[in-house]
Formats: structure tokens, C-alpha cells, sequence
């Protein structure tokens, strides 16, 4: 039977573990700096990866990053220190084995050991268990092809097996409404209602009444009780969007029901028991909200149990296209123009526009085209918008008399490899990852270039 052989080490530096198994006769291990670097590469092809994991939830995040990987072999960790509860969160968000300092010269091959073959292929351990009624995976409704999109979903289909808050974070119009949905439908509360409110639709007081409901005469123009959205909820899922644009006085009261499990209608005496799976988003960072001292930090904590940074649009463009065939597909048939498709031009200005309003903006931008369309048309770019024809102005105003296409593309190539390292503060891991190649590409091209 075939033995686990190949292993990737991830760690600031080689740690005497590492060293050791090194010059295991065994074993042909592989080191990386970190796990940006790690993530650049194909980990399917290794046997098992180890993570030197730090403290104060360094090694926690970086485990999570990387188990948000698809087609990954088993993950261990080892602890710089000893810490209990960074072991237990390790193991709970599917780290495989975790050992400690001072352990024998050969624990790592002791536990690569446990992780042996049974039939000819490495033993991984499948995911608990779901009910057979119960749906699995993402609805082909949530579209995305990306690293960046499969990370979420890796992270999405977790949440859908917990009971525990999310937080999902990113700019306005990535769609985190759609994975809120989603977290629900896969849930164990998918019977029960998802109830959405915008927090940033209503001033406190109404945000209040909406929330927790109200009793007859709290206030002007309260003629009936109400019932609030937490008990329309019970037993099922409320999403709270925007949370971050709530004051000081309503995030102390937002903060009791999450700590109580019980609201208090306004104006009302008894408080009344919930049961809500509590879904947040927002388009702000909460963490330096927190510091500014514009959000509680209690509350903050309250609400990232299990956090999920969505990204826009322009850090996964290999979505783009599949996305508008998404849309043209939705509202072509609801317009009644069918069949419609981009011709290369128009996919080409797709390609080349930034979308400042991410996946919002992409599914308006195709309703437009459809609007001015007939059945069965190729939508060429004529019936795209002026600012997407703009974007590709810079470009051809650089143009140099006399240059070939090669030389072009190369200067191209060349500018955004540079920008690209600055925005990445030098990291050349990092710079790969951002553009979609190999380590030993990007060095390749930064040598062919000239780029130091």
C-alpha cells in the first residue's frame, strides 16, 4: 500500500521538526514561508500538509485559510507553545491532528503514521454526516469559478453545518444578501422563514420597533401591537445588512438579545424567548470600527463567530463572464428576449472594466443591454455602457508608433507585474497569487523584464 511520501511544510522557518523529518529516508518534505505562499501552489499533489501554526490566532486564521482550500490533503498543525484552546479551534475547523513542542525528534512522522493508506488511497475523513432531506453544496443560482469564490463557498458550506452567527463582510453589491439565503437554505432551518432588514433603512427607534416589535400606545402612531422581526424569525434565520451603520445605544440593545436570547418589544414588560440563527453583513471594517470606538467591540465579537470576507468583483474577474451569461439568461427570459449573447468585443470590455459596483452593478449593466436587444441578439459593445468603452482609453493612448503586439503586451505585462509587487508590499508569493501564476512564473517574467 502506498505510504504518505510527500509533505509541505508551512512555517516562518524550518522548525526542528521539520529538520528532522527532512532527513527522514521516508519522506520528501517541501517548506514554504507562510501560507499565502502555500496557497500558490497545487496542493493536491502533495500527500499531507503541516502548518507551524503561531499564537494570539495567527496560526487559527492562517488554518482557516487554508482549509478554505478545496481538493486539500490531510492538514496537521504544530503549536509553537502550549494553548489549549488554539488546539481545540485548530481541530475544530478541520485541522487533522495538532501536536505540541518538546514531543519526540519523530512525531511528525509518528502522526503522518495515523494518516496512513487503506485500499490504495489516502484516508480523509468525510464531512459529518447530513440529513438525507437535507440540500447539499451551493445552488448553481450562486455563480463564481474563481480561487477567490471557492474559498467563500468551502467557507459557506461549513456555516450551513453550524448554528453559529456569521458575519459576512465586502463592498456593497457583492452579493452577500445571495449567500445569506444560502447559508439558510442549506441549514437545519431552511423549514423556517429567513427574514432580511436593511439596518441602515430605518433611523433607531423605528430600527427598534421593526426588530423587536412594539405594544399599543408606546409611542405616537402605535394604535396595535406589533410583532417583531426576531419572532417572525424564531426557529429560522435573521439577516441583519449593514449592521455596521447602527449607533452606540441600539448596538447595546442588539447586544443583550444576543447574549439573552430574549427581546423585549418597545414599551413592552415581559421579554419573550427566541430562537434566530443570526446572519450579519456589512460593508465597512468592523475591526477598525472597533478601534475608532464607532462599534462595540463586545458586539463585534458577538457577531464574527465564524466571519466570511466576500471579494469583489475585480479580485475574481474569471467570474465576470460567467456571471453575465448568468444574468442574460435570468432576465432574458423574464424580458422576453431569449437567447441572447456577448459577441468577443463586448466580452472583451467586460473583461477590461473595474466594476466599482461589483456584481450589482455587472447584472445592471446586462439588463440594460437586454432592454435595447431583440431576441436571439448578439450583443455587441454598442449597447454597453460609455463608461465601459472608457476604460480601455489609457491604454491606447500609450500606444508607441512602430510597436508590435508583442512589444505592447510586454509593457503592458511588465506595468502591471510592478503595481501589482508594490500593492503587495514586495511579496512575491502574494504578487503571484494576485495575478494567477506560479511562483516560478512571476520570476520568470520579473527576469525577462528586468523588474528587481
Amino acid at each position: 500500500m502506498p505510504r504518505i511520501r510527500s509533505v509541505l511544510w508551512s512555517g516562518d522557518t524550518p522548525a526542528e521538526g521539520a529538520v528532522d523529518a527532512a532527513a527522514s529516508p521516508h519522506l520528501d518534505l517541501a517548506w514554504v514561508r507562510d501560507v499565502d505562499e502555500a496557497l500558490t501552489l497545487p496542493l493536491e499533489s502533495f500527500d499531507a500538509v503541516v502548518l507551524d501554526a503561531q499564537g494570539g490566532g495567527r496560526g487559527l486564521d492562517a488554518s482557516r485559510r487554508l482549509l478554505a482550500r478545496r481538493a486539500l490533503p490531510p492538514v496537521l498543525a504544530r503549536l509553537a507553545a502550549p494553548d489549549g484552546e488554539l488546539a481545540q479551534a485548530l481541530l475544530a475547523a478541520g485541522v487533522r491532528d495538532v501536536w505540541l513542542p518538546g514531543e519526540a525528534p519523530d512525531a511528525l512522522e509518528g502522526r503522518l503514521a495515523q494518516l496512513e493508506t487503506r485500499r490504495g488511497s489516502l484516508v480523509y475523513e468525510p464531512p459529518p454526516r447530513r440529513s438525507p432531506a437535507r440540500p447539499t453544496g451551493v445552488s448553481p443560482d450562486v455563480v463564481g469559478r474563481s480561487p477567490a469564490m471557492r474559498e467563500v463557498f468551502a467557507l459557506l458550506e461549513r456555516a450551513q453545518r453550524t448554528s453559529a452567527t456569521v458575519l459576512l463582510s465586502g463592498e456593497t453589491g457583492t452579493g452577500k444578501e445571495i449567500l445569506a439565503r444560502e447559508i439558510h437554505r442549506g441549514s437545519e432551518r431552511r423549514r423556517a422563514a429567513f427574514v432580511a432588514v436593511n439596518c441602515a433603512a430605518f433611523p433607531d427607534t423605528l430600527l427598534e420597533s421593526e426588530l423587536f416589535g412594539h405594544v399599543r400606545g408606546s409611542f405616537t402612531g402605535a394604535d396595535r401591537d406589533k410583532q417583531g422581526l426576531f419572532e417572525l424569525a424564531d426557529r429560522g434565520t435573521l439577516f441583519l445588512d449593514e449592521v455596521g451603520e447602527t449607533s452606540a445605544p441600539f448596538q447595546a440593545k442588539l447586544l443583550r438579545v444576543l447574549q439573552e436570547r430574549e427581546v423585549r418589544a418597545v414599551g413592552g414588560t415581559r421579554p419573550k424567548k427566541v430562537d434566530v440563527r443570526l446572519v450579519a453583513a456589512t460593508n465597512r471594517d468592523l475591526r477598525a470600527e472597533v478601534a475608532k470606538g464607532a462599534f462595540r467591540e463586545d458586539l463585534y465579537y458577538r457577531l464574527a463567530v465564524f466571519p466570511i470576507a466576500v471579494p469583489p468583483l475585480r479580485a475574481r474577474t474569471e467570474d465576470v463572464l460567467a456571471l453575465a451569461e448568468h444574468f442574460l439568461a435570468l432576465h432574458g427570459a423574464r424580458e422576453g428576449v431569449p437567447g441572447c449573447r456577448f459577441t468577443r468585443d463586448a466580452a472583451r470590455l467586460l473583461l477590461s472594466y473595474r466594476w466599482p459596483g461589483n456584481v450589482r452593478e455587472l447584472e445592471n449593466e446586462v439588463h440594460r443591454a437586454l432592454a435595447l436587444a431583440e431576441a436571439g441578439q448578439w450583443l455587441g459593445p454598442e449597447l454597453l455602457s460609455s463608461r465601459l468603452h472608457g476604460v480601455l482609453e489609457p491604454i491606447e493612448a500609450a500606444t508607441i508608433e512602430g510597436e508590435t503586439l508583442r512589444e505592447s503586451l510586454g509593457r503592458l505585462e511588465a506595468w502591471l507585474i510592478r503595481r501589482t509587487l508594490e500593492r503587495a508590499d514586495g511579496r512575491r508569493a502574494e504578487t503571484a497569487r494576485r495575478l494567477g501564476i506560479t511562483r516560478e512564473g512571476l520570476y520568470k517574467k520579473m527576469k525577462r523584464f528586468g523588474i528587481e
